[in-house]
């Protein structure tokens, strides 16, 4: 099965006259199966309002950008078992279930896998690419082969501490759509914005025309909404991830107010601040 950009979804909704909303959510948590169900609720969401593109992350030991929420939902999957076939079964099930998906990865993960396979595997799951947080792009000659081979998105970050030289030459190494985090640090729902969002978003559109999609703090439907006045899409993980964390710990397997959630983020980037 070839891959299809996932930079697609970004024009699709751009076309639409509105921001797109990607949706991260871990696999195997709580179980292999429930973060399948889980991804499948977020494209959902209520009466088919939900994320446009859907980021898999690949639960890793060590993660460096990850914050609480996070990371204790990618231990706990660690602690079950998961392993990378599991990542590639949750890719094949979002890309069947009508939605694009890319998977969040930690670079030792693909290149204990082996980086030729993980691509050739991953673009037969019908996934559209890889973000790689700790990758740049000087130290990536061998996923930008595999990733030409089998027609993959490369989708690298940009942060606001990256230089004028940096940016240009990050957002010409990706393809498909750049991630811009919003805030230094590690990820988390967060009651505001970023404030250094929209001048890295500036800066960024004037090395490159791919979509720029701002993750790192976005919580509900009225940051989503203003993060896409100035960005192209609003990427959301941990407020996500808190829904089902907050099902483990009433022994729930209830997915309402995920669903709740993925569609009031939905609703934000149509209003587009």
């Amino acid at each position: 099965m070839s891959a299809t950009s996932s930079g697609e979804a970004y024009l699709k909704a751009r076309a639409e006259g509105r921001g797109a909303l990607v949706g991260y959510l871990p696999v195997g948590f709580p179980t292999v199966d429930g973060s399948i169900d889980a991804m499948k609720a977020i494209c959902d969401g209520v009466d088919g309002q939900g994320v446009d593109l859907v980021e898999i992350g690949a639960p890793y030991s060590d993660p460096m950008m990850d914050g609480v929420t996070i990371q204790h939902a990618a231990t706990r999957a660690i602690e079950r078992g998961v392993r990378t076939a599991d990542v590639m079964k949750a890719v094949e099930a979002v890309a069947n279930h009508g939605t694009q998906a890319v998977v969040m990865t930690y670079w030792a993960l693909v290149d204990a896998y082996g980086v030729e396979r993980y691509a050739r595997d991953l673009a037969n799951a019908g996934g559209s690419g890889l973000i790689t947080p700790d990758l740049v792009p000087d130290e990536a000659e061998e996923w930008i082969a595999a990733s030409d081979q089998h027609g993959l998105d490369r989708i690298f970050l940009i942060a606001p501490s990256s230089t004028d030289d940096r940016l240009a030459m990050t957002t010409a190494a990706a393809r498909g759509w750049v991630y811009t985090t919003a805030v230094m640090g590690v990820t988390g729902a967060r009651a505001q914005a970023s404030v250094a969002a929209p001048e890295l978003v500036a800066r960024a559109r004037k090395v490159t025309d791919l979509p720029l999609g701002v993750g790192l703090g976005v919580s509900n439907g009225d940051q989503a909404a203003q993060v896409c006045s100035y960005a192209d899409g609003a990427i959301v993980g941990s407020a996500l991830v808190n829904c089902l964390l907050e099902n483990e710990r009433t022994g729930s397997n209830d997915l309402t107010k995920l669903r709740e959630l993925a569609s009031d983020l939905a609703a934000g980037v149509r209003r587009r601040g």
